[in-house]
């Protein structure tokens, strides 16, 4: 595959665990990159050693300053420029948000070479609902933040999915148990290395499995959508009705009722209607 020959910034998706998933565009952009911004040498180096290739890499995360960027960017006007991450798509819970948007604020060369992604990966290994999905990150760490956080995505018809690390793990999952109910949930670890590991069932079973267990690795843990509400009996919808026309007329009593119970607007009329003949 022939090297870009334009300047610009490419933004690199790189392998989330197996060296293999490394696209064969993504290795001819990182081979023909005159610097690469990466999180950590340590990491991106491996990478480079793994394809036979060597440049100049600068560790790039969200402290830099404006300054910091502005030199990147008088590299970008000049030079292929790669931004990756350690692991999976850049920007997804990794630096490069502002980097990106200044570049693009400046009129410069931008492109994406698309690959792995480990909250996609995870959705895909679940078994939830993938039709509608939020992707929330990391969760913050104290107890009332965390739940405070969950609380506002409770009536969010969707999976949800998040990052999380071995040490908190229990304590997010029994914190997600408190806010949002036993639904179905998954944990997902160390996707595509040796030791992947996928583990579904209630948020109630996971709670407790993981209360003491604390897993290495990546960890991805998507929840699934709330369940449909249990269906009202038919003396709740009555004794509601009944209340309903101590205050409102037939008419509205039985459209108020219906709302509530996404229930039958006309029956809840008749039967207003039929109560109040046999008076």
């Amino acid at each position: 595959m022939s090297a870009p020959a334009q300047s610009g910034l490419y933004i690199v998706a790189t392998p989330i665990g197996n060296l293999g998933d490394l696209s064969r565009r993504a290795e001819s952009i990182l081979a023909a990159a005159e610097i690469i911004l990466v999180e950590d040498t340590r990491v991106t180096g491996k990478l480079l050693n793994h394809i036979g290739k060597k440049s100049k890499m600068i560790v790039y995360n969200d402290h830099k300053s404006k300054a910091d960027r502005d030199v990147i960017l008088d590299a970008i006007r000049c030079k292929i420029v790669a931004l990756v991450s350690d692991a999976g798509t850049p920007l997804i819970s990794d630096p490069g948000y502002k980097l990106v948007r200044d570049a693009q604020e400046a009129g410069l060369y931008i492109t994406t070479i698309p690959g792995p992604s480990a909250a996609i990966a995870a959705l895909t290994l679940s078994g939830l609902p993938s039709d509608r999905f939020l992707f929330e990150g990391f969760l913050p760490g104290k107890t009332k933040a965390r739940r405070d956080s969950l609380g506002a995505l409770k009536s969010l018809n969707a999976s949800l999915i998040f990052y999380e690390n071995g040490s908190r793990l229990g304590a997010m999952l029994a914190d997600s148990l408190a806010v949002l109910g036993d639904r179905k949930a998954a944990v997902i670890r160390e996707i595509t290395k040796r030791f992947e590991e996928s583990v579904a069932g209630s948020l109630g079973d996971l709670a407790t499995r993981y209360g003491s267990e604390k897993p290495k690795g990546e960890i991805v843990v998507i929840i699934g959508p709330p369940g449909a509400p249990e269906a009202a009996d038919e003396q709740e919808i009555e004794a509601a009705l009944r209340d309903a026309l101590v205050r409102l007329p037939a008419s509205k009593a039985a459209g108020e009722v219906a709302r509530t119970f996404n229930t039958d607007r006309k029956a809840l009329y008749e039967l207003a209607n039929r109560w109040k003949a046999e008076k």
